[in-house]
């Protein structure tokens, strides 16, 4: 019975916008993306990626060439 019970990933991952002041430049805000969510995903670095606003309230980020998927059967 127990083999049967899915364990369930986190789906929120909540985390700070970071600023980088360089002296003479204008502030850059910076995005860290948690290890696990990028493990999840396949996510590495490098990967080319875009932001996509949805209002001011949603972003999605779009990769922009997915990998192909590993497994024949889909995540629970």
């Amino acid at each position: 019975m127990q083999a049967q019970m899915a364990t369930k990933m986190q789906t929120t991952y909540p985390l700070k916008i970071q600023a980088i002041r360089s002296k003479g430049q204008q502030p850059r805000l910076y995005v860290s993306f948690p290890l696990a969510l990028a493990a999840a995903i396949g996510l590495n670095p490098g990967d080319e990626v875009q932001w996509e606003l949805l209002d001011r309230g949603e972003l999605h980020l779009v990769r922009l060439a997915p990998p192909l998927p590993t497994t024949k059967r889909r995540a629970l």
